[in-house]
């Protein structure tokens, strides 16, 4: 899995979408563009795909698109509508766009195709600090949660992903 940190201008979405699409059917791999503020850190997405792709194997699936798949699990949802408000939208976006497949080589190029389209604006690190209000209002963490344990808030968004393997 490569990770892209950076910030997007998007004038149309759904052409977006498509441009990702075509990057990754030419490279055999998965993209997957993400708000920023609603990712805790690389675990999130790391263990985001792992649960995504064990549905698949298994026939689990609730979308028919990997990356939908991704976004479902990273959002902690089963809901696609829901799930969609993690994904970038149009207009001026802080993002990470991940990229998966069976290769490193591929993964590589398909990210340095990514690096290339005109949404992208800007390198820039958007992983290293969270936006702790956005993170626990989507992910329904309370004060009251927070304070009863001494884990991480990135751990907590992580067992909120783990959660929607146990309650399907």
């Amino acid at each position: 899995m490569e990770l892209l940190e950076c910030r997007l201008a998007i004038d149309d979405i759904d052409s977006f979408v498509a441009e990702l699409n075509e990057v990754g059917d030419h490279h055999g791999v998965t993209i997957q563009a993400f708000d920023a503020r609603y990712v805790a850190d690389r675990r999130h997405l790391e263990q985001a795909v792992a649960f995504a792709d064990r549905a698949i194997d298994r026939g689990e699936n609730v979308a028919r698109d990997r990356a939908v798949e991704i976004l479902l699990y990273a959002a902690g949802r089963r809901q696609i509508d829901r799930a969609l408000a993690m994904g970038v939208d149009e207009g001026d976006n802080r993002a990470v766009v991940l990229v998966d497949g069976d290769s490193g080589d591929a993964e590589t190029a398909a990210l340095d195709a990514v690096e290339t389209l005109d949404a992208v604006v800007a390198h820039e690190p958007t992983l290293e600090t969270q936006d702790i209000e956005t993170l626990c209002d989507f992910f329904e963490i309370s004060d009251a949660e927070r304070a009863a344990t001494d884990a991480s808030l990135s751990a907590l968004v992580r067992e909120r992903v783990a959660l929607l393997e146990v309650e399907k």
